[in-house]
């Protein structure tokens, strides 16, 4: 879960949106506010839902979604518009529905400047972020070199067993060879009598010397990381929302219903022991309308060829 954290804090600091909606969600859970953002022109805008209108004093919630976005310090976010309201049934147009009658939608929206970051500071994280990720490429790279060398090493054992099983037969028969001439042909049949056992002797003995010194190969498997059902789903959705802004065919809206779908489907698989598993619940849902929305504006499409196809909001996740 640590390195999880670290991953999707770390997506956050690269100015990943949904990335950012998480962390913020993880964070304001104790104050009951849930939160939905798009990043449009330059500004991150910034949605706050509550149960209680206590839940969204607006002083005390501002300056702490500011301290924890400055502590992020996502890459090329600087502007924050932040709006509150009651929370409500799912709007996936939420953002068209307050820039077009901000009084009946909000109850207060505030705009935020980020501090930027220091140099010093910067420089720490980058520094954080490579090594983090040299770290992982080495752990990589020796699960993959190791089982080679073990591999490598078995091998060369075997042979030597091979080798050496051979050398004790040649000396065997060497030795029959040597005997049976010293005597002569007239103690042949005594000692091919005495030779019989020795024969099986020698037949034997590179067996059991093959076994005895070539250990059986190991098979060493890697096994590969599990994939963290909840950040793929979030990488797809937010790869799905980016490829809408340019949709216009309908082959490529029911394309991007297919995509909402998936990420709708991925989401359900999220363990209810999973303390995500509450914030899952909420995207499986909203997929979906997504995935609603986008088979709507393909048949639009299919119904009318000369309509240009409406363009759903980018990023709402």
């Amino acid at each position: 879960m640590t390195n999880e954290a670290n991953d999707i804090f770390k997506q956050a600091r690269q100015g990943s949106v949904a990335a950012i909606i998480q962390v913020l969600n993880e964070k304001l859970a104790d104050s009951g506010v849930r939160t939905r953002a798009i990043f449009a022109d330059g500004v991150l805008q910034l949605l706050c839902e509550g149960v209680t209108l206590e839940q969204l004093d607006q002083i005390p919630l501002v300056e702490r979604i500011r301290q924890i976005l400055e502590a992020i310090a996502p890459r090329n976010i600087r502007r924050v518009n932040i709006n509150s309201r009651i929370v409500r049934e799912q709007q996936l147009l939420w953002l068209e529905e307050i820039s077009r009658d901000p009084v009946k939608q909000v109850l207060w929206s505030e705009e935020i400047v980020l501090k930027k970051p220091s140099l010093l500071k910067q420089w720490s994280d980058d520094w954080s972020d490579r090594s983090a990720e040299q770290a992982k490429s080495d752990v990589t790279r020796a699960s993959v070199v190791k089982p080679r060398l073990s591999k490598h090493r078995e091998q060369s054992q075997f042979r030597r067993g091979v080798i050496g099983g051979a050398i004790v037969s040649c000396l065997l028969l060497a030795g029959g060879w040597f005997f049976y001439n010293r005597f002569g042909t007239s103690t042949a049949n005594d000692l091919q009598a005495e030779m019989k056992p020795t024969s099986a002797q020698s037949n034997t003995a590179p067996q059991t010397t093959n076994s005895a010194t070539s250990p059986s190969p190991v098979v060493s498997s890697t096994s590969s990381s599990s994939v963290d059902a909840f950040v793929e789903a979030v990488r797809l959705a937010e790869s799905t929302s980016t490829t809408s802004q340019s949709a216009k065919s309908s082959a490529e809206w029911l394309s991007l219903a297919a995509q909402w779908q998936k990420a709708s489907d991925l989401m359900a698989t999220v363990s209810s022991t999973d303390n995500r598993y509450k914030t899952a619940q909420d995207r499986v849902a909203t997929y979906r309308k997504n995935s609603e929305v986008s088979l709507e504006v393909a048949r639009r499409n299919q119904n009318s060829a000369t309509t240009e196809a409406p363009q759903t909001p980018a990023g709402q996740l």
